[in-house]
């Protein structure tokens, strides 16, 4: 590893772990034979340790030290163990390369720094708990949203001596993470039986495992956690009330309206499924104005905690299935039955991956059936995988699963490809690619877990049932414009059209985000979307007479 670390790389390891408040100390059981990850892994742990003299580093054979195995809980190899002052220690399977190589430094800083790194209010409500938690997060070297939930799972086993924390290099223990059924990551399993999907922020990584080992705690501490915030200001919706304004949708646009919209001093309701939208499954943003270079989850959290500031009437996990309009007053009709009124809306419920629609796809999502095969690729080493597309983003999957998988196999419904000549040439002749034109996916076949994929040529004549492991959708996004088909009229894509304003035909509605037909889909164009929507929705009410706001358009400050 010494080799293949270049000296920028070096100089940025030495840069990181320049100023450790205190002495660290790295366990590596390795083992001589039948390890072919040991030697790598233990040549990453020289370097690491060469960088900083507050790092110690000490070698351990499984067989030959199997007393000390024993004591640290270690059972499989390779096995890195990182000790600080606290005495914990946070234990990684696997080589920490990739995107793994952060998670090291990470552990080395935390455990250094002789803190938690939660906030205190949240270290306090992790060290509540009194029963034992075993936290295995699955990643794989590929993930760039892993490094962020094995973080949060070391920082709770700071917190606590009842949490302990052991990231699973998926790729490295393939049996174990089919015995888990890991076929995205992050994956994290608690307890053998539970399971936390994708990288949660600390506090609802913390639910789901009061949920797991403590129900009765987690039912108490909920409003607690939800209230633990000093600044936060949002309230539970009241379903009887008419509101001044209704937004629905939890991303950007919808984020950005709230705030505009509380700051215009108008009665808001928030109707959010989930909070972030796309930016969720965003490795790194870019090019939004002020944060270059945050991660998704980070920006989603930093949206959401911003208008989480503001008088809002917040109801989180609610799922509008129908939004009518019912004499002038808007009706939103969520998935579990409750109904909420307001007197405007804008409609922000922005766009999803595409489905297939057809037999056995909802029974198997998550369990064979995926949408990253950056991320995912190394789960599927040695085994036979499919993609269903013929885009870039098709043969971007392929690309990324040919490196692992045995056979790949590509479905597409034309005869023609749509991706990049570039990506075409440089992947269709691929020896394990095998190609389907024109074929479309009709049915996923398995029982407990995906076992294949049934396909059928474009004119009826072929049907072919490849037994597969893994199936990646690379069909595109749709608008989750579903819930407002009967309301206003789509285009042909399914997205709500919009004026200057980003009104709709239907008076008071106005909508923003990917769910419209604004052309360009990005970050910046829809928190301003739905800034506009929600100072045309305050302009509306006043000249309707319909809000008690005494902020008038003109009144710039707001």
């Amino acid at each position: 590893m010494s080799d293949l670390m270049d000296e920028q790389t070096k100089k940025e390891l030495r840069e990181a772990l320049k100023d450790l408040g205190a002495d660290v100390k790295v366990v590596f059981f390795g083992r001589n034979k039948d390890c072919p990850g040991c030697a790598s892994q233990h040549e990453i742990l020289k370097v690491v340790a060469k960088t900083s003299k507050r790092i110690t580093l000490e070698v351990l054979d499984l067989e030959a030290n199997a007393k000390e195995a024993l004591e640290y809980g270690v059972d499989k190899v390779p096995a890195t163990l990182v000790i600080g002052s606290r005495g914990r220690a946070l234990k990684y399977y696997g080589v920490s390369a990739g995107y793994e190589f952060s998670s090291l430094i990470d552990s080395v800083r935390l455990a250094a720094s002789g803190k938690t790194g939660l906030p205190p209010e949240l270290e306090t409500l992790v060290a509540r708990i009194d029963a034992p938690v075993r936290l295995q997060v699955f990643v794989t070297l590929a993930c760039p949203y892993c490094p962020k939930m094995v973080h949060t799972a070391n920082e709770m086993a700071l917190a606590n001596p009842n949490v302990t924390a052991e990231t699973v290099e998926a790729g490295e223990f393939p049996e174990l993470a089919r015995k888990y059924d890991v076929s995205g990551v992050p994956r994290t399993v608690i307890n053998e039986t539970r399971f936390m999907e994708g990288a949660l922020p600390p506090m609802a990584a913390l639910m789901e495992v009061l949920k797991a080992v403590s129900p009765g705690e987690y039912e108490k501490l909920l409003e607690t956690v939800r209230e633990s915030n000093p600044d936060r200001r949002v309230r539970r919706p009241e379903p009887g009330n008419v509101y001044e304004i209704l937004i629905v949708g939890g991303g950007p646009a919808a984020l950005s309206a709230a705030v505009y919209a509380a700051r215009k001093d108008l009665d808001v309701l928030l109707l959010a499924r989930d909070f972030g939208g796309q930016i969720t499954n965003t490795a790194t943003v870019e090019n939004y104005l002020g944060l270059h270079g945050i991660g998704g989850q980070d920006m989603a959290e930093l949206f959401r905690s911003h208008m989480e500031r503001y008088p809002v009437a917040e109801a989180a996990g609610s799922k509008v299935v129908a939004l009518a309009r019912e004499n002038d007053v808007f009706v939103a009709r969520t998935e579990d039955g409750v109904t909420y009124k307001a007197r405007a809306a804008v409609f922000c419920a922005g766009k999803e991956y595409k489905r297939l629609q057809i037999p056995g796809e909802d029974a198997f999502i998550g369990k064979g059936i995926a949408f990253c095969a950056t991320c995912d690729a190394p789960l599927y080493r040695g085994r036979k995988v499919a993609v269903v597309g013929g885009g870039s983003s098709a043969f971007t999957a392929v690309r990324d699963l040919l490196n692992f998988a045995s056979e790949v196999h590509l479905v597409h419904r034309r005869a023609e490809f749509t991706a990049e000549a570039r990506l075409r040439n440089e992947i269709l002749s691929a020896p394990s690619l095998v190609v389907h034109t024109p074929f479309a996916a009709t049915a996923f076949l398995g029982k407990e877990k995906l076992a294949g994929v049934r396909i059928e040529s474009a004119d009826g004549a072929q049907r072919l049932d490849l037994p597969v492991d893994g199936v990646f959708l690379e069909i595109g996004l749709t608008p989750n414009s579903d819930p407002v088909k009967d309301l206003v009229a789509l285009n042909e894509h399914g997205e709500v059209p919009v004026g200057r304003d980003m009104e709709t035909t239907v008076e008071g509605l106005f909508a923003a985000g990917d769910v419209t037909d604004v052309r360009e889909k990005q970050i910046a164009v829809a928190v301003g979307d739905g800034a506009t929507a929600a100072l045309a929705a305050h302009r509306y009410l006043l000249e309707k007479g319909l809000t008690r706001s005494r902020v008038r358009p003109e009144d710039a400050w707001q």
